[in-house]
């Protein structure tokens, strides 16, 4: 039996997902008619519960030998670590944006200014050391999230990892953006 192209594979694939792809998407409009029809003859008229909040004191994706002890915790007002950990990574990420936002617009406010030479050696010293400590700060919040992802019960709610680098070029380009700005006006 000869065996196929890489090509060949490639659009025997293809067409193998096309057809996964057109049954899940007949199979969603089915389910959404069946349900369209069910509303238009009124059968999720008087439901029980109708109205009525829902009940959010069980987990039903709680594994049950865990749930007395998630239950003794939030009424000791007590967090998982993984929780609170992924709650200081969203804190820490927000600060440190919220500080290069700082920073752009203390460089938009000097550099529409004349400077001698030693306030923009300053500025200069002072934009490097923004950058080394924006580095530092991204590298905890990286090994924060491994830790995060580490101690998070399932992969699903795990996080992206970062790269510091890529990170820290999102960072640099949008100071010097701005300072690139000025020179072209």
């Amino acid at each position: 039996m000869p065996e196929r192209s890489i090509e060949e594979e490639i659009m025997l694939k293809a067409q193998q997902n096309r057809k996964l792809a057109k049954y899940m998407s007949s199979t969603e409009q089915l389910v959404e008619e069946q349900i369209l029809k069910a509303q238009a003859r009124g059968d999720f008229d008087n439901l029980k519960g109708a109205g009525k909040p829902l009940d959010l004191d069980e987990n039903p994706f709680e594994p049950q030998d865990m749930r007395m002890a998630f239950r003794i915790l939030k009424n000791n007002d007590v967090t998982p670590y993984w929780i609170q950990l992924g709650n200081d990574i969203d804190a820490d990420t927000a600060k440190l944006w919220k500080e290069v936002e700082g920073f752009k617009r203390y460089v938009f406010l000097f550099i529409n200014e004349k400077h001698v030479p030693q306030a923009i050696n300053r500025f200069e010293s002072k934009k490097s050391l923004f950058y080394y400590e924006k580095r530092l700060e991204l590298e905890k919040i990286k090994k924060k999230i491994l830790d995060y992802n580490l101690q998070c019960p399932t992969f699903r709610l795990g996080r992206q990892n970062i790269e510091v680098d890529d990170e820290m070029l999102k960072v640099i380009t949008a100071i010097e953006k701005v300072i690139a700005d000025k020179k072209l006006s």
